[in-house]
Formats: C-alpha cells, sequence, structure tokens
C-alpha cells in the first residue's frame, strides 16, 4: 500500500469513472450488487443532449426579427430606434413591433424615424399570428419583456436575446452598449442557449365531479380514472407559461382551501394564502418571495411552494418534471378561488374546475450572454444580492480578551 500512495500521481482512473464537464449527471449504474439489475425497458430510453455543449445554429441566415420593447418608458426610445436602424438599414432584415409601440406619440412626432417606422411590419396581440415568420426575438426591458414574449409563442419559440434595459433584469444578460458586437455573434451562430422549460396549463371547467364517490376515493388518496366527464367538461384555456401558475384566495378574506393532486393521487390540501407551481426560472420569481429554494434553469422539475400556509411544517417542494398535477376546490372550500399565469390572464375558479399542470415541450431558447452557469450565478449576485454580507475582518491581535 506504501508503494500505491507513493506513486498516485500515475494512477489513471477507468474511462467509465472519468468525469467531463457536463450539467447533467452521470448516468447511473443499472446493477445493483452480484444479482440484482434494473428491469430493461427499451421503450422508455431518453436521449437527451447536455446543457453544457447546447450551441445555436441556424440552418439559414435569419430574415425576420422581433423586437420587444417595454411600454410607457421613455427611456427606452432612443436604444429602440437605434436598434431598429442598425437592424434594417445595416443587417437588412424585416423587423416586427407591436402596433402600440409603433403608434407611440413619441416615435409618431420624430421625423428623422420616419422612414424607418414605415418599413417596420406590425401586429396585434390576440388578433395577429406570428408564430411561424419569427426567427430571432430581441427583447428591449427588463423580464417582463421575456413572460411578454413566451405569452405570444404557444407553441415552437424562436431564439431570444434580452437587454438588460429594466428595474430587475435576471432573465436580460446582455448589456445594450455593445449590441452591434453581440447581434452579430448571435447571427453567426454558435452562442450558448439555454433552455427554459415552460408549464404546459389548462383550466378545464365543470368536469371535476363532486359525488359520494370521488369523495370517498378521495379519502383514500385515490383520484379514479373516471373522475373526468369528458362530454360535460370544457377546456376553457391552455397556456404555455415561463415562470409561474399561482392560486390564491382572490379578493376573500377566507383561507384558500384546494386539494392538490399528481398523477391522479391526492397528494395534500392547502390552506392558507394559495399555492405556486412554478419552473425552475420561476423559481426566482415569486416563489422565492414566499420562501422557495432557488433551482438552476437547466433542472427538470416543477416546484409546488405554499403562499402563507395555516401550516409549521408545509414546506416547499420539487418534483419530478414529467408529472401532471391538477389543483382543484376541496369540497368543503369556503369559497372559489383564482389563478394567474405569468401574472396574466386571472380568473375566477369554482367548484368542479380544474387546472392541470405539467412540463410543455416547447421550452423558450434564451441566449446566454457567457455561458448557462455563469449567468445564472451573475444574476444571482447583481439582481438578488445572493449571499451578500459585510465581510469578517481578520483579528489584528492575538492577545487574549480581558474582562
Amino acid at each position: 500500500s506504501c508503494d500505491l500512495f507513493a506513486n498516485k500521481e500515475q494512477i489513471t482512473l477507468p474511462i467509465c469513472c472519468r468525469r467531463g464537464h457536463f450539467l447533467h449527471g452521470p448516468y447511473p449504474a443499472t446493477h445493483f450488487g452480484p444479482k440484482a439489475c434494473v428491469l430493461p425497458n427499451p421503450t422508455s430510453v431518453m436521449h437527451i443532449q447536455d446543457p453544457a455543449s447546447q450551441r445555436l445554429t441556424w440552418s439559414k441566415p435569419p430574415l425576420n426579427v422581433l423586437v420587444i420593447r417595454k411600454i410607457r418608458d421613455e427611456t427606452l426610445l432612443e436604444p429602440f430606434k437605434e436598434l431598429c436602424r442598425f437592424l434594417v438599414e445595416e443587417k437588412h432584415l424585416m423587423v416586427y413591433v407591436e402596433k402600440k409601440v409603433v403608434d407611440d406619440g413619441s416615435l409618431m412626432r420624430d421625423d428623422s424615424f420616419s422612414a424607418i417606422r414605415n418599413q417596420l411590419c406590425t401586429f396585434r396581440e390576440g388578433f395577429d399570428d406570428i408564430s411561424d415568420c419569427i426567427d430571432l426575438i430581441i427583447c428591449l426591458g427588463g423580464d417582463g419583456t421575456l413572460l411578454y414574449a413566451s405569452s405570444l409563442f404557444q407553441g415552437s419559440v424562436p431564439p431570444v436575446m434580452a437587454f438588460h434595459l429594466g428595474s430587475l433584469g435576471f432573465l436580460t444578460p446582455f448589456k445594450f452598449e455593445s449590441f452591434r458586437t453581440e447581434v452579430d455573434k448571435v447571427f453567426e451562430g454558435n452562442a450558448a442557449i439555454i433552455l427554459r422549460s415552460r408549464l404546459k396549463v389548462k383550466v378545464v371547467k365543470g368536469t371535476f365531479q363532486k359525488n359520494e364517490q370521488l369523495l370517498s376515493a378521495q379519502e383514500n388518496g385515490i383520484l379514479p380514472h373516471n373522475h373526468i366527464n369528458n362530454e360535460a367538461g370544457k377546456i376553457t384555456l391552455q397556456l404555455q407559461v415561463l415562470n409561474e401558475v399561482v392560486v390564491d384566495r382572490g379578493p376573500s378574506s377566507y383561507l384558500s382551501n384546494v386539494d392538490l393532486y399528481l398523477d391522479g393521487r391526492l397528494i395534500t390540501s392547502v390552506q392558507g394564502d394559495g399555492v405556486i407551481v412554478s419552473t425552475p426560472t420561476g423559481s426566482t420569481a415569486y416563489a422565492a418571495a414566499a420562501g422557495a429554494s432557488m433551482i438552476h434553469p437547466n433542472v427538470p422539475a416543477i416546484m409546488v411552494t405554499p403562499i402563507c400556509p395555516h401550516s409549521l411544517s408545509f414546506r416547499p417542494i420539487v418534483v419530478p418534471a414529467g408529472v401532471e398535477l391538477m389543483i382543484t376546490l376541496s369540497p368543503d372550500a369556503r369559497n372559489t378561488a383564482w389563478v394567474s399565469f405569468d401574472g396574466r390572464k386571472r380568473q375566477e375558479i369554482q367548484h368542479g374546475d380544474s387546472i392541470k399542470i405539467t412540463t410543455s415541450c416547447f421550452p423558450v431558447p434564451s441566449i446566454c450572454c457567457h455561458d448557462l452557469v455563469y449567468d445564472w450565478f451573475d444574476s444571482l449576485a447583481q439582481c438578488l444580492h445572493w449571499n451578500v454580507r459585510k465581510k469578517q475582518t481578520t483579528c489584528e491581535s492575538e492577545e487574549p480578551f480581558h474582562f
């Protein structure tokens, strides 16, 4: 053994034990001891590219760019005009903007910008579908511009490049001062991207039957397979959500009382101000304010965080990304609940309604300024001042204290 330790610098690990620069954990061993192993199931094998190797490339040069600007902010007028001039005159691209942005009074009065303004393509949210014609999204503002961009694309989302011109900017890593250089780099390809998972949400009205059979099944914690009446039920809303789904008590002074199901099984009842179901991206938003942990966006998970629960032991939990959550009003709830999606489309949830939530297969490909690890920790430090404290000074004297 002495010779082994003396020559330890010459020891090499087997290839299967070497650890490269990956963000996914190592593939787990499937044999346990001399006789046990995992039952092989070829149909369940998934091949997922490691996030550290995710780089943006273009099959064809991008031609159509959507520019999203934070409205009602006069400080963004000049950056907006400068970016549009660059994209139209120098890059010869087709630029799409929202109609209410172009109709801004300050832009209308600027004669020097009129030639560019006349070349911009406009759209109206909820009326015009631009999901199939946009190659790249550029956001000017804060985190809200990225959330808005996500809401415009309910299927596949083009790459998003976000410039920090807002108040917080946790999701906007680029500085506008160098926008020409940064945009050119993105057009050249090979930029690092982070795939921010979204939640696929369905609000179903009048499908959750409240009969004796269901109530007795709830007591056992198992939801029967025939709990959905497809003929009577009506899906009133389907959304892709980037940050979180929030269910709260609304204007009522009573505690909200909702039941939480996971893959058809009753997990718990939430009694308090409400519950937050968030993505890893949303873990640094409302969920963080409610006491949840902050999760890196590349961790495949869904976070469930209670809002002011009337229980000392109700802690936030993290569940696998592939499960389906369902939220309904508890049978004995005294009042209705309200739900919102990334802070928008707020609506009332009544007895018999259900909210179904799972991970979407359409993430938001957010372009990184440096890389997907550095950008996240830089945002934690710069925006949320994570773990900031006054440093402990060194003791100048070794002499003991005298009392």
